[in-house]
């Protein structure tokens, strides 16, 4: 039994002699081309040149520091948030108002994804994303940042902290009373910086 093949479809365009020559769409696409030679360039030559990034860009993530202190709780929350385990942290005691404090805090930059999860979670505002995202490492050891290369001072990142104020939850203690005084730790006074 002979199975008969429709090479032909009846949907097919039909081309006619100038279309099956191709050379209108080839000069098409050099003309496209050619229009797009003399329009102003949008690369920027990257080494010499660094872009200018909002308070919304996400680089690598930073403690923030308080009068040489950092704000940090130690809750852990950012270290089991944290997708790509990047995050290793172990508390400590203290006398302070604040009870606990991180003796140790470490992130592998070479884990980390800058997927900003680390800050949402924080609530104390104690790990924010900075604008730094270029640096460059030599030996594995140099990617493991430990606390005192993670703290920088609140002044110095205010314009992301101004920008999380805003777009973290604009409407803070107008749609629920919380209450700050009751619990220290887990709602920041964000109209205090």
């Amino acid at each position: 039994m002979a199975v008969k093949i429709n090479y032909g479809n009846k949907d097919e365009r039909k081309l006619n002699f100038v279309h099956k020559l191709y050379f209108p769409e080839i000069f098409k696409g050099m003309w496209f081309t050619f229009k797009h030679m003399f329009r102003p360039s949008v690369t920027l030559e990257y080494p010499e040149y660094k872009p200018n990034l909002g308070p919304e860009f996400r680089g690598r993530p930073v403690l923030v520091a308080e009068n040489g202190k950092e704000r940090c709780v130690a809750c852990g929350l950012c270290a089991r948030v944290c997708p790509p385990l990047a995050i290793s942290m172990q508390a400590a005691e203290t006398d302070d108002v604040k009870e606990r404090y991180p003796e140790r805090f470490e992130i592998d930059m070479l884990r980390c994804i800058y997927c900003g999860l680390c800050e949402e979670v924080c609530p104390e505002e104690a790990i924010v994303m900075s604008e730094e995202y270029d640096f460059v490492f030599h030996n594995r050891k140099d990617a493991i940042f430990d606390k005192q290369k993670l703290m920088i001072e609140k002044t110095r990142l205010s314009k992301r902290l101004d920008w999380l104020n805003v777009f973290r939850n604009p409407n803070f203690g107008d749609v629920y009373d919380h209450q700050v005084q009751n619990n220290k730790h887990s709602v920041r006074d964000r109209s205090v910086r």
